[in-house]
C-alpha cells in the first residue's frame, strides 16, 4: 500500500528509475509494508530530494528509511525491516 494523503508514511525509498536493486528492493518492501499495514512511498533521488542529499546517498540507492532514520541501502532483508516496524 503506497500512501495518500491521509496516512502516516513510515517508509521512503530513495530509488532511481531503471534500476534494478530499486525493483528488488521494492518487491521486498511492498511486501512487508502490506503485512503489516504500514504506508510507504518512494522518492525519486534524481528529481525529489535536495542536492545535499542527492550526493550523500547517489551511490547508495535504494536507500530505505524507516521513520526518517536510514535504514539500509541496496537491499532490504524482509525480517529486519518488520522488527524496525514493530518498534
Amino acid at each position: 500500500m503506497t500512501a495518500d494523503a491521509r496516512e502516516r508514511v513510515r517508509v521512503e525509498v530513495l530509488v532511481r528509475p531503471d534500476c534494478h536493486l530499486c525493483t528488488e528492493a521494492l518487491v521486498v518492501i511492498e511486501e512487508v509494508c502490506r503485512d503489516l499495514r504500514v504506508a510507504w512511498r518512494t522518492v525519486d533521488i534524481d528529481t525529489e530530494v535536495s542536492e545535499e542529499i542527492r550526493s550523500r546517498h547517489t551511490d547508495e540507492v535504494p536507500v530505505t528509511f524507516v521513520d526518517g532514520v536510514q535504514h539500509d541501502y541496496w537491499r532490504v532483508d524482509p525480517e529486519r525491516l518488520r522488527t524496525a516496524l514493530s518498534r
